[in-house]
């Protein structure tokens, strides 16, 4: 949920729609929230005007005892030269199992959150917020093997992100 929780809020915002799972899309299963937890590293996703600019793009998540997550979303302007940050509150659509959520940074609007690749070590995940125009590979480093990166991609590009809107973000 790096800036990607941000921009799935505002889209959610702006659309007023509900925040549901997209047709086509499964969420993880067997999902456990506290490997989740922690910070991630953004390595590529879709661009969208709450992002465009930054690098150096990580998500901390915390799991609070109402079974609540809070994000901090934090990345690096290089055009103005600081540090842009913003927090706030996950939950889960359902069962806690599946990893399915909804994300808010500004008061009542959310935006999705579906982690629908994960590797089996919580190292990697790959998350689409309400819509496929919504991307963001996730990594606990801030590089990952090129082999791996692709491969990764080559999934999303099978479950219908468009690969020409993806950038790689530097770390």
């Amino acid at each position: 949920m790096t800036l990607t929780a941000v921009v799935a809020g505002v889209a959610a915002a702006v659309s007023g729609c509900a925040v549901t799972v997209p047709r086509g899309i499964e969420p993880v299963t067997g999902f456990d929230a506290k490997r989740y937890m922690g910070t991630w590293y953004e390595l590529a996703r879709i661009d969208h005007r709450f992002e465009k600019g930054l690098s150096r793009t990580t998500a901390h998540y915390s799991l609070e005892k109402d079974g609540t997550v809070t994000v901090i979303n934090r990345g690096y302007s290089e055009e103005r030269n600081e540090w842009k940050e913003s927090e706030g509150k996950a939950r889960f659509l359902g069962e806690p199992d599946i990893a399915a959520l909804k994300v808010s940074f500004f008061g009542p609007f959310y935006g999705g959150y579906n982690v629908v690749s994960l590797d089996d070590e919580y190292q990697t995940s790959l998350v689409i917020g309400n819509s496929l125009d919504y991307f963001w590979l996730l990594s606990r480093s801030k590089s990952i093997p090129d082999r791996k990166f692709r491969q990764l991609l080559q999934i999303a590009q099978e479950l219908g992100v468009d690969m020409n809107q993806v950038i790689a973000v530097a770390q």
